[in-house]
């Protein structure tokens, strides 16, 4: 298994050297390696079993640094990173030659943020590359919120984990692009449309599904399961799934139908950051109990609310006939 630590200087190392490690976000943790490193890139892909027309993001130790790696940048762009990094807000820009066409899957732009993690902030100021992050786990596969989840997936085939506890917020960063006049959200997340909107004054639109794939996050399925999960409503709740080996994934009460240790509740607070920050690691919980099927619930679907229903019918598409 890896190596679980704190030690700043020793990821470093590892990281110029050209190795992959895992680091914390407030998001979920990334697989990193040097973004201009080709062959480390290739590794990442190639650990996470992910496909190479998939973009990995660029994730950058100080604001400024958005003009080493991208070109052309939008005024907008530049006003949503003054409001919201660090932070898990993801923008598209046009990239700079020296990004190699590997990281952005041949595409002219690249997806750059400012994470919000004092270990990975530290370190990302202590090295003189960005680094490419995708989250630290196999492709398709449920997102790591801990060290924990990430050594059980991928602790074979790396050697470090940089241990930041827990994730905060507990899902991906949004990403968003400024296209014709216009923003676009590409991946729903942590940062909302209104919140957006509240900063710039545009109000921004989703993109086309069936659009083709820009940037991370964008596949129909994803977000998956050993288990296979299944969106219901619990007000309409039918008998059939009265069987032995069912769980639920409720956003705030428990059922009376079943024990409650058969239960994950998001939020008995009713809150979404709280939900949130929760989602993940109760799949992963769930997971972990061998049920024969996940019944979830969607939760308003407002703010942070509309990213975990992202999650969760990506999440349940994998098993649809």
């Amino acid at each position: 298994m890896a190596l679980i630590g704190s030690d700043i200087g020793f990821a470093r190392k590892l990281l110029e050297n050209g190795e992959i490690i895992a680091i914390p976000t407030e998001t979920v943790y990334g697989l990193a390696g040097n973004a201009l490193n080709v062959d480390a890139i290739i590794n990442i892909f190639k650990v996470k079993n992910r496909p190479f027309f998939d973009p990995l993001i660029l994730h950058i130790g100080k604001q400024e640094d958005i003009e080493k790696y991208g070109t052309d940048i939008p005024a907008v762009l530049f006003q949503l990173a003054e409001r919201f990094w660090p932070g898990p807000l993801s923008l598209i820009v046009k990239k700079n030659e020296i990004i190699p066409d590997i990281v952005t899957s041949g595409l002219p732009t690249v997806a750059i943020r400012m994470p919000d993690n004092k270990l990975t902030l530290s370190l990302l100021n202590k090295i003189s590359f960005p680094l490419a992050a995708p989250s630290a786990n196999k492709f398709g596969r449920v997102s790591p919120t801990s060290p924990a989840h990430v050594d059980k997936q991928l602790g074979n085939e790396i050697q470090y984990i940089l241990d930041g506890g827990p994730t905060k917020i507990g899902i991906e960063s949004t990403i968003v692009k400024f296209h014709q006049n216009q923003l676009m959200i590409l991946r729903k997340g942590a940062i909302s449309a209104e919140e957006i909107a509240e900063a710039t004054g545009i109000f921004p639109v989703m993109a086309n599904e069936q659009s083709k794939v820009e940037t991370a996050g964008q596949l129909n399925k994803h977000y998956a399961t050993q288990t296979p999960i299944k969106i219901i409503d619990f007000q309409s709740f039918k008998k059939e799934y009265f069987v032995k080996n069912v769980c639920l994934l409720k956003f705030n009460t428990y059922s009376k139908e079943f024990p409650h240790e058969h239960q994950r509740i998001l939020s008995p607070n009713s809150e979404l950051t709280e939900a949130a920050r929760n989602f993940f690691q109760f799949l992963h919980e769930l997971d972990e109990l061998k049920f024969d099927l996940i019944l979830a619930e969607l939760v308003p679907d407002k703010g942070i609310g509309k990213a975990i229903n992202d999650r969760i019918r990506k999440a349940a598409a994998t098993f649809e006939q």
